[in-house]
């Protein structure tokens, strides 16, 4: 998984931290986690085209939540930075070397390995789509209760 996902992650706790009156631009956020700009907004455009995000064009513009964060889950923004397809991709190589000259019926039915890398993503993605960003926003305050206040103060003090 990319960093991407963290910092798409962390941009949408700062959104909401921040209140969603106006328009934060990329070169904020980036500058809130030292993150390169560039690297950043690619990561934020993508939040934009999974409808997590709206964005505004010009000087005045940046990007907002589209949508509270309890209408956010984990597996939202990862779909949204790495997309749909799964993480394991089997390339079936039992049929190559050694398994070459094996007949074909010996291979119709699914391997070890991808039966069990496809059960252990399938737990993954379900306990992604059950966590929602209220929930990490909230896990996070119950650790510092001032996070939101000090992530404001940081944005307030320089801007």
């Amino acid at each position: 998984m990319s960093e991407g996902v963290e910092w798409a992650l962390h941009c949408c706790l700062t959104l909401d931290w921040l209140g969603g009156d106006r328009p934060v631009p990329t070169a904020r956020l980036a500058a809130g986690y030292e993150l390169p700009s560039a690297y950043l907004n690619k990561q934020l455009q993508a939040m934009v085209r999974a409808g997590l995000f709206t964005s505004t064009a010009g000087a005045r513009g940046g990007f907002q939540l589209a949508r509270p964060l309890d209408k956010i889950t984990l597996m939202d923004v990862v779909t949204a930075i790495e997309g749909p397809d799964d993480a394991f991709q089997c390339m079936e190589i039992r049929q190559r070397g050694m398994g070459a000259e094996a007949p074909s019926r010996q291979f119709k039915v699914p391997c070890a390995v991808t039966t069990a890398m496809r059960k252990a993503e399938l737990a993954w993605r379900r306990a992604l789509a059950a966590q929602t960003l209220a929930d990490v926003r909230a896990s996070a305050e119950r650790h510092s209760p001032d996070l939101g206040a000090g992530v404001r103060r940081w944005y307030e003090r320089t801007t």
